[in-house]
C-alpha cells in the first residue's frame, strides 16, 4: 500500500504577510515603551532606581528563556498555533501592566510580554512554509524591519501619551492593536500542519534552574547596595544562587539534549566570545539605564531635568545606530574579520562608556555617547554569532549561538541591575535625587571593563577566524 502524497502548503496571501507585520510593529513597541518612561514610572510607582533596573531587563530576560522554546515548539505543532498563543499571552501581558497599580503587578506583566520575543522565529517558521524561498526571505527581512520599526514608534510615542494620557495608556494603545491584529492574523494565516517530532525533549529542567539563576541572581544585585546593613539576606541570597548554578551545570551535563551544551565553553571559540558578548552587553544595559536617569534628572551642575518625551527623543538616535549595526556588522565581518570588528567595537564601547564618565554636561555628550553603546552593541555581537557560527559544527549552530545568547542576557541582567544599585547607594539621606558620583561610577566600572576586555579580544586570533 503505497502512502498518499502530501499536499503542498497553502501559499500565504500578501494581506497574511502586510498583518504579520503590523503585529510586529504593535509588537515592538508595546516592548519599548518602558526605556523612556522609566524615570516617570519610578516616580508613579515610588521605585527606587535599582527596582527601576529590573523592571528595565525583566522582559528581555524572561525573551530569552521563551525565545527557543517558541521555536522548538512551532516546529513541532505548527508556527501558526504556537504563534497565536504566544501573542495571547503578550496581549494579557500588555493588559497587566496597564492595569497595574504597583511593581509587583507591572513586572508580572512585563514576564507575560517576554513572550514577543518568540513572535520573530514563529513568523519565520509561518513564512517558510507558506511562502517560496525568494518571497520568503523579503517577507522575513519585512516583519523583522518592523519589529525594529515599531521600538523606534514605541520610543517615540510612549512619552507623549504617559504625559498627555497616563502611563496605564502607553501599554493599552499597541496592547489593543496587538489584539486586533491577532484576530485578523488568524483568519488571514493559512492552517500549518504540525512538524514531525525529532523525538529530543525539551530541557524542562535545566530551563526551570536557569530562571532560578537568573531570578536569584537579579535579587542579589537589588540587595548588593543594602548588603553591609542587611548581611545576612545578602549572604541567603548567594548561598541560592551558588546552589542554583550548581544544580543547573549538574543537571545540563547529564541532560541528553540540553539548553545549553556546557561542554562547548571549553573551546577557546566559545569561551572568549562569551566573555566579550556578557562584556559588551553588561556595558549596553548600564548605559540604557543610566543614560535616561540622567536626563530625567536635575541635580546641582548635573543633569537634565527633561520630559519622557523628551527623553524618548535623545533615545532615538541609538536605536536607529542599534538598527544599522547589524547589516554593518554583517559587510565589516566579511571584509575585515570578526576579530577586527569585535576589537572596533569594544574600543568604541570602552570609550563611550568612559565618555560619558568624563563628559555627561551637554545633551549632545549623552546622545552621541549612547548611540555610540547601541552602535558598539551591534556590531560586537553580530561578529560574535558570526565567529561561532564559522567554527562548530552545522549540528552545533544551534546550541552555540544558545550560549552567546545565555551570555547577552546575564551580562545585559548584570549592568542594568550594576546601574541601578550605584545609583541607589549614591542617594544622599533624605533625597530621592542620587548622586552625580552614582552615574560616573557607574559608566567608569563599564567602561574599565570594556576596555580590559581588550586582553581577550586580543587573543581571539587564536582561536577565531580573522
Amino acid at each position: 500500500m503505497t502512502t498518499p502524497p502530501t499536499a503542498p502548503p497553502v501559499r500565504m496571501s500578501k494581506a497574511a504577510v502586510a498583518a504579520l507585520a503590523i503585529l510586529a510593529v504593535a509588537m515592538g513597541s508595546l516592548e519599548s515603551v518602558v526605556a523612556p518612561t522609566l524615570p516617570l514610572l519610578q516616580r508613579e510607582l515610588n521605585m527606587t532606581p535599582t527596582e527601576g533596573a529590573l523592571l528595565n531587563i525583566v522582559l528581555a530576560i524572561t525573551g530569552a528563556l521563551v525565545a527557543p522554546i517558541a521555536g522548538k515548539f512551532g516546529d513541532r505543532y505548527g508556527g501558526k498555533r504556537v504563534l497565536m498563543l504566544l501573542a495571547a499571552i503578550v496581549a494579557l501581558g500588555g493588559l497587566t501592566s496597564a492595569l497595574a497599580p504597583n511593581l509587583p503587578v507591572l513586572l508580572i506583566g512585563q514576564i507575560l510580554q517576554g513572550a514577543m520575543v518568540g513572535s520573530l522565529p514563529l513568523s519565520v517558521i509561518v513564512l517558510r512554509k507558506h511562502l517560496p524561498q525568494g518571497e520568503a526571505k523579503a517577507a522575513i527581512g519585512l516583519v523583522s524591519g518592523m519589529l525594529v520599526g515599531g521600538s523606534m514608534v514605541g520610543l517615540l510615542v510612549a512619552g507623549p501619551v504617559a504625559e498627555s494620557l497616563s502611563r496605564h495608556w502607553m501599554f493599552a494603545l499597541p496592547t489593543i492593536v496587538i489584539i486586533a491584529v491577532t484576530l485578523l492574523t488568524n483568519k488571514l494565516l493559512p492552517a500549518d500542519a504540525p512538524g514531525t517530532s525529532d523525538g529530543s525533549r525539551l530541557d524542562w529542567p535545566g530551563l526551570l534552574l536557569l530562571c532560578g539563576v537568573l531570578c536569584t541572581l537579579m535579587l542579589t544585585l537589588i540587595l548588593a547596595a543594602d548588603a553591609g546593613s542587611q548581611p545576612l539576606p545578602f549572604i541567603a541570597l548567594v548561598v541560592v544562587l551558588a546552589a542554583f548554578v550548581t544544580g543547573w551545570i549538574a543537571v545540563e551535563r547529564r541532560a541528553a539534549a540540553p539548553m545549553i551544551d556546557l561542554r562547548m565553553l571549553v573551546r577557546p571559540v566559545v569561551w572568549k566570545s562569551c566573555v566579550v558578548t556578557f562584556v559588551i552587553c553588561l556595558g549596553t544595559a548600564n548605559g540604557a539605564y543610566l543614560v535616561p536617569q540622567l536626563l530625567d534628572v536635575s541635580g546641582d551642575g548635573y543633569g537634565f531635568g527633561l520630559s519622557a518625551t523628551a527623553i524618548g527623543l535623545i533615545l532615538l538616535p541609538g536605536a536607529v545606530a542599534s538598527t544599522l549595526a547589524g547589516p554593518l556588522g554583517g559587510i565589516g565581518e566579511r571584509r575585515f574579520g570578526p576579530r577586527t570588528m569585535t576589537f572596533v567595537s569594544t574600543v568604541m564601547m570602552a570609550v563611550a562608556l568612559l565618555g560619558l564618565a568624563v563628559a555627561h554636561d551637554e545633551l549632545w555628550q549623552v546622545t552621541l555617547g549612547k548611540a555610540l553603546i547601541a552602535l558598539a552593541n551591534g556590531l560586537c555581537v553580530t561578529a560574535m554569532m558570526t565567529s561561532v557560527a564559522s567554527f562548530v559544527a552545522e549540528n552545533e549552530t544551534g546550541i552555540a549561538t544558545s550560549v552567546i545568547l545565555l551570555a547577552r542576557v546575564t551580562g545585559g541582567a548584570v549592568g542594568g541591575m550594576l546601574g541601578g544599585a550605584l545609583l541607589t547607594a549614591q542617594i544622599p539621606p533624605g533625597s530621592h535625587v542620587p548622586a552625580e558620583s552614582g552615574f560616573v561610577t557607574g559608566f567608569f566600572i563599564a567602561g574599565m571593563t570594556a576596555a580590559l576586555c581588550l586582553f581577550v579580544v586580543r587573543t581571539m586570533n587564536k582561536g577565531v577566524k580573522a
